[in-house]
């Protein structure tokens, strides 16, 4: 039987994307308002930054200060100030294009990828390593999504939306370098489309599904659906672990485009939501640059 996420912040996000555990609250985007949030997990209130653009994804810096993915490249956001400063836009060529999901590897170094909203595979992956060098990884992406590394540190998974696939690399930490890219997990029969996703201590993947009101726990070995976690916002974009234990599954999910009919029967489209896990995960790691 299906476990249900249970609502914890009625956020009505338009996109709402890219959760984060970290310094004992939640954080998140919100993808076309331009914010970055945090919902403190002692007094449940929440607060707000501007983050001079649409933001894909937004992770905690080593210096105290976050790292955004925006539409013109990417920056660090300095909490106490608001100010911008700009690390890099590889794609300032292609007016089309923004950043969208990003993540750290276990050396600190943030991967972060594109769409430009057209068809064809035009999108990439990008890593920033810690002294601010970007590296282009992967070309012909369609739709950059989730991010993921195993406990080891030799495989990383990746989402391209549309391909409607899990995708495993073998990864080296110690340079960053992937290669031998194949198929995990065949999303093709799963309803919806994999988003963005995280990964549990037993190796397994948590991955949202836009569309399909759901996260499904997947094995990238086998290939296998081993549970669901039904939410009530059908476009569901994203999930992390939190909590003070991290067993617990923190969710994402979209308001944009929905309808009438929808918004009567998902009342809370667009909310945060969360569900206790019976394995966790584990905690984020910052990007290490300054």
């Amino acid at each position: 039987m299906a476990k249900e996420a249970e609502l914890i912040l009625d956020s009505r996000n338009d996109l709402g994307e890219g959760p984060v555990w970290y310094g004992g609250d939640f954080w998140w985007v919100d993808i076309n308002a331009g914010t970055l949030n945090r919902l403190s997990s002692n007094t449940g209130a929440v607060t707000e930054w501007q983050g001079g653009g649409k933001g894909g994804a937004a992770v905690p810096a080593a210096d105290g200060r976050f790292v955004l993915a925006l539409t013109n490249g990417l920056a660090f956001l300095d909490l106490e100030t608001g100010v911008l400063k700009r690390i890099c836009d590889p794609e300032s060529d292609r007016p089309g294009a923004r950043f969208n999901d990003g993540k750290c590897d276990a050396a600190g170094r943030f991967w972060a990828g594109t769409l430009t909203g057209s068809a064809g595979g035009t999108s990439s992956l990008y890593r920033i390593d810690p002294d601010l060098t970007c590296t282009h990884m992967v070309g012909g992406i369609a739709c950059s999504n989730g991010l993921a590394w195993n406990e080891a540190g030799d495989t990383m998974y990746y989402i391209d939306s549309p391909t409607r696939t899990i995708d495993a690399f073998d990864f080296e930490l110690e340079s960053g370098a992937i290669h031998n890219r194949r198929v995990a997990v065949d999303c093709g029969d799963m309803a919806g489309v994999p988003d963005g996703m995280t990964i549990d201590c037993e190796g397994m993947l948590w991955v949202a599904f836009y569309g399909g009101a759901c996260v499904v726990r997947c094995d990238p070995v086998s290939g296998v659906a081993l549970e669901t976690v039904t939410v009530p916002s059908p476009k569901t974009t994203s999930c992390c672990f939190g909590g003070p234990d991290f067993n617990e599954l923190y969710i994402t999910s979209a308001g944009q485009g929905t309808s009438p009919e929808e918004r009567e029967q998902y009342p809370h489209a667009g909310g945060v939501f969360r569900v206790s896990c019976d394995v966790p995960g584990c905690p984020v790691v910052p990007f290490a640059g300054a």
